[in-house]
């Protein structure tokens, strides 16, 4: 039934006598839209599932042209050389069809470019067609080029995403030892892939300290736990460099990863080179350095208990065995000159991360190095201290987060640091007979402070990596934004 049927007749007869026929084609319209709006609903929601498909894959397929990905640029370039064969072909057709003579295939040619429709339509058909060839051959190659490293479970897109993104991530070093700076790399590496790690190499004791003595090699123990952290491959490799030997088992505990990183110093003839090579089989992005290739060594003049007088301990892993307080520390020889690439990375740095780690044992031994403290002094980066969660047993019992940043600005000077970062959360018991590192009166009236939940609820006393490396972004954003930028400038 038309819209004009179910208007009585004598109307029918006044709309048929008095409006002209535009108005008549109008009402025709306007009273079918329910109708279609009604059609496409039912449709909408039949092949629900089937539109939300094909508007998944044109969402993933403009992901490619988002800003930073790099695609964008080379696409217009194989646009380009592919516009120009198709014009180069056009030609030649139009060649062949205005001077050829009238032959059975010329009927066919003509069907093949749609000359039955309007040119708009024609190009509009034949641009789509070949937009989506090009899209379709574009992905199926890089998929196929790439598919040995893809990760499971991932889309190629969002991986190429993420990896120009870490890419253009700031360039950040990371000061320390142990696994506080582990952690911190951890975290960080989702963020950039331009870190540096620079550990101690004043380590003698563990299995570090046995290679050290029987075959003179540096210590590569910090230098696995950072590989291993930095690693985009945690799962069975990463495992098998951190996996302990027993000592009943004739290897006299050692890791695995320390026997591999000496064996590799050997085949290689130099420990950076092996440092090198071992991350590369871990798939590390960013790397990690010696602060210093001399064998150096870490003393201390520990004050004992009850008494006044003081004595003197040799060696990183005698210092937190002997009982007292620790008043000076310092390297020998005291003039080892610093790695080179640790100088360059330091000053070409966006941010330098000093901690957590052990103060006297970890984080000092690397600044003690001259060179890498006035590298330190002379960087712009932004320049930040990580206050450890817990005491450390013989090295800062009873310390709070303020006695640790004196302490290290006593030995190396003061406003080294630009902010301290501490820890806010207390409400867990830590096991194992530690204590809280707390923040004193006289840190919370300094303007460097900057507190936050770092800690990780399921292991009190450990920093939370995600927490931690989410705290050091927004800092870095915030104190590196376009308004700082415009400030420095004028």
């Amino acid at each position: 039934m038309t819209p004009d049927e179910g208007i009585a007749s004598p109307q029918r007869t006044w709309l048929a006598m008095t409006l002209p026929m535009e108005f008549k084609n109008a009402i025709r319209f306007w009273l079918t839209i329910p109708l279609k709006t009604a059609i496409i609903l039912v449709m909408f929601r039949r092949h629900k599932a089937w539109f939300h498909s094909i508007w998944r894959g044109f969402s993933r397929f403009f992901r490619w042209f988002a800003p930073g990905i790099g695609v964008k640029r080379w696409f217009l370039v194989l646009l380009a050389g592919i516009t120009l064969i198709g014009t180069g072909l056009a030609f030649f057709l139009l060649d062949v069809y205005r001077t050829a003579p009238n032959t059975w295939w010329l009927p066919i040619l003509s069907f093949i470019s749609l000359r039955f429709l309007t040119r708009p339509w024609r190009i509009l058909i034949f641009v789509g067609i070949g937009f989506g060839l090009i899209g379709v051959g574009i992905w199926r190659l890089s998929r196929s080029l790439l598919v040995p490293f893809l990760r499971p479970g991932q889309r190629l897109v969002d991986q190429v995403a993420d990896y120009s993104r870490r890419e253009r991530g700031p360039r950040i070093v990371t000061i320390g030892g142990g696994h506080g700076i582990a952690t911190v790399l951890r975290g960080l590496k989702g963020y950039t892939n331009n870190l540096t790690a620079v550990v101690s190499v004043a380590d003698d004791g563990g299995s570090s300290g046995e290679l050290r003595r029987s075959i003179g090699i540096l210590p590569p123990g910090d230098i696995r736990n950072c590989l291993a952290a930095l690693s985009d491959d945690e799962a069975l490799l990463t495992q098998l460099f951190q996996y302990r030997f027993g000592e009943d088992t004739g290897l006299g505990g050692h890791s695995f990863g320390n026997l591999f990183i000496s064996a590799l110093s050997d085949i290689t003839g130099s420990f950076e080179k092996a440092i090198s090579e071992s991350g590369r089989a871990l798939s590390v992005h960013g790397q990690v350095l010696p602060a210093t290739l001399h064998n150096v060594r870490l003393v201390a003049d520990i004050q004992l208990p009850n008494a006044q007088s003081e004595v003197r301990v040799e060696g990183e892993s005698q210092i937190p065995k002997t009982a007292g307080r620790v008043c000076r520390v310092w390297l020998e020889p005291d003039n080892a000159s610093a790695f080179p690439p640790v100088i360059q990375a330091v000053l070409a740095a966006d941010m330098i991360i000093i901690g957590p780690g052990s103060l006297y044992t970890s984080i000092l031994p690397n600044i003690l190095v001259s060179d890498l403290l006035e590298a330190i002094r002379s960087s712009r980066a932004l320049k930040i201290f990580i206050s450890n969660l817990a005491t450390q047993p013989g090295e800062t019992d009873m310390y709070t987060s303020g006695d640790h940043i004196r302490t290290l600005e006593e030995l190396v000077g003061s406003e080294l640091v630009d902010v301290i970062i501490c820890n806010s959360w207390y409400d867990k018991k830590i096991e194992n007979g530690l204590q809280w590192v707390r923040v004193d009166e006289a840190l919370e009236r300094d303007s460097r402070l900057y507190l936050s939940d770092l800690a990780d609820h399921r292991q009190p006393g450990h920093h939370d990596a995600e927490k931690l490396a989410q705290v050091l972004m927004d800092l870095y954003n915030e104190r590196t934004g376009p308004i700082v930028k415009e400030q420095a400038t004028q």
